[in-house]
């Protein structure tokens, strides 16, 4: 027979622990799921320098498990697995993990499974995420001060982040494997505006390259030719989109076109009825750990008032 519980929370990140800590703290006895990113897109930055109450900075994986250790204290258990599909049709909710290797039951489920970063996958990418290459402009922007840096992308994001990147390093390079932008003309005007960024279009990246666990450049295809060549730089920033963590949910939830999930006015409330949402799979425009974390924590709020009205 399955185990039961008031509430599963599907996802480990800064949302899923907050969440976590304030229904564990609300006496709801949590089981946690931390699926196949156990701490969510933290555990692959270094230094952590815009997460209130750390000074000095602090490792992503410190906080994370810093959060994680919160959690348990409050009451929380943690399993570990992967939740490949959930039945949302009734109550109980049930939550299969690992292709039917374990199955759970819940009154309440909170969803903070989190978007996954779109990655070039070429060769030396994944060696270096967090040691020079980035997702994030605004999380890791700071640590390239006066030092030549790529963005990788021709969307609207692209241009957002390799904008702000100008803040701090020498010269931006923007790398685009198409002639034409996806952007909007108002953020390609914005870009083209600033004497700091120089273009690299119709380039296809290839490689990054690495000395001595230091990002050197980006080796990129000239698709017109097919020749190679290496641009410097000491940074790379990835932005070629995010995919929202959903697609275990089999359309039983309301989402938006690209998959991340809707929820009711400033609540946590999906379309489904004691299922909540929370962090990077309902917000397409900050992703941030301190804006998941909040989010985390209006979830548990949500969900535990959920459960004194139907008990």
């Amino acid at each position: 027979m399955a185990d039961s519980y008031r509430v599963i929370i599907l996802g480990t990140g800064p949302a899923g622990l907050t969440a976590a800590i304030y229904a564990g703290r609300a006496n709801l006895e949590p089981m946690v799921l931390d699926g196949n990113e156990p701490g969510g897109q933290l555990t692959l930055t270094t230094e952590v320098e815009n997460f209130p109450g750390f000074p000095d900075a602090v490792q992503g994986p410190e906080l994370m498990d810093q959060m994680r250790a919160q959690a348990k204290r409050f009451g929380a258990t943690m399993q570990t697995g992967q939740v490949t599909a959930v039945d949302l049709s009734r109550r109980p909710f049930k939550v299969t993990v690992d292709d039917g290797s374990q199955t759970y039951l819940a009154d309440s489920l909170i969803i903070s499974t989190g978007a996954s970063a779109k990655m070039l996958g070429v060769p030396g990418e994944s060696e270096m995420i967090g040691h020079g290459i980035s997702t994030c402009a605004t999380c890791d922007g700071f640590f390239y001060r006066n030092k030549p840096i790529i963005a990788v992308g021709g969307g609207d994001s692209a241009m957002e982040e390799a904008t702000f990147l100008t803040r701090f390093a020498s010269q931006v390079t923007i790398v685009h494997r198409r002639k034409q932008l996806r952007a909007s003309k108002v953020m390609q005007e914005r870009a083209r505006r600033n004497d700091k960024i120089t273009w690299e279009l119709d380039v296809t990246p290839t490689a990054i390259m690495h000395q001595d666990g230091q990002v050197v450049g980006l080796q990129i295809r000239e698709n017109p030719t097919g020749n190679s060549r290496v641009i410097a730089a000491e940074g790379v920033f990835v932005a070629i989109g995010h995919q929202p963590n959903t697609q275990f949910l089999k359309e039983q939830l309301d989402m938006d076109e690209l998959g991340y999930i809707r929820t009711a006015g400033v609540t946590s409330q999906t379309s489904v009825p004691g299922v909540f949402a929370c962090g990077d799979v309902m917000d397409r425009r900050y992703r941030q750990a301190v804006t998941a974390a909040g989010s985390g924590c209006k979830a548990a709020m949500d969900c535990e008032k959920y459960l004194e009205a139907i008990e």
